[in-house]
């Protein structure tokens, strides 16, 4: 069967794959080629998958499964992958850590920007009261 793991920028993942074990918010399930088509909304956690060459991983923030025929497309916002779950815990720990500095960097930049509106505010009510 065909698996697509499709992010909004790019398709993360277009393999064929001889099994599929996720993680729906009612538990994890493992889809073979014969399964019936099937829809599930993802939680958090690891989609494991078998091609030739072995299994690899991805961590998605959850997402929407859907199985039609031998076309299973998953559609998350953000993914991690992973040969192996060693390298993939190391690609996750890198993937906080950017959006760590992300986000500091996005924090100072409100501060900045609320720091000037409350000084622009001041001079305003000042040039109001003169």
């Amino acid at each position: 069967m065909r698996l697509q793991l499709l992010l909004p920028t790019h398709i993360e993942v277009d393999e064929e794959v001889s099994k599929i074990t996720a993680e729906a918010l009612t538990g994890s399930f493992t889809l073979l080629p014969r399964h019936v088509d099937y829809a599930a909304p993802l939680a958090p956690g690891i989609l494991a998958y078998e091609t030739t060459s072995g299994e690899s991983f991805v961590a998605i923030n959850g997402g929407i499964l859907v199985k039609t025929g031998d076309h299973v497309r998953v559609v998350a916002s953000e993914a991690v992958e992973g040969r192996d779950l060693a390298s993939l815990e190391q690609a996750i720990r890198e993937k906080f850590e950017q959006l760590s500095e992300s986000e500091s960097r996005a924090q100072s930049a409100v501060q900045r920007i609320e720091a000037d509106f409350v000084r622009r505010f001041i001079r305003m009510e000042e040039s109001a009261q003169a």
